[in-house]
């Protein structure tokens, strides 16, 4: 079993940073991807960044802005929010996704608020 734990979120003004971590402990094989999801209210969960072997995917809306990192050493990945929006104003999740013999599994954390506001 995997577990994930967030952590940075917080309250920060428009234009300002935040880093979100996600730690995954417990009996991991093979990490797949690592990646950060977004869900504002009323909205649905969004993809906001992936990383998958060292390639980078980002969602329009914050490309240039957000950068996703991963620590394999620490099983670790991390989100770099620059310049941030009121409309990046959500609860990210942090997700992983592991390989085993028995086939692929995600695991989801349990949410970090970022509240971007003035």
């Amino acid at each position: 079993q995997v577990q994930l734990m967030e952590s940075g979120g917080g309250l920060v003004q428009p234009g300002g940073s935040l880093r979100l971590s996600c730690a995954a402990s417990g009996s991991i094989l093979r990490i797949n991807a690592m990646g950060w999801y977004r869900q504002a209210p009323g909205k649905q969960r969004e993809l906001v960044a992936l990383i998958i072997s060292g390639t980078t995917n980002y969602a329009d809306s914050v490309k240039g802005r957000f950068t996703i990192s991963r620590d394999n050493a620490k099983n670790t990945a991390y989100l770099q929010m620059n310049f941030l929006k009121p409309e990046d104003t959500a609860v990210y999740y942090c997700k992983l996704i592991e390989s085993t013999g028995r086939g692929s599994f995600a695991y989801w954390g349990q949410g970090t608020q970022v509240t971007v506001s003035s």
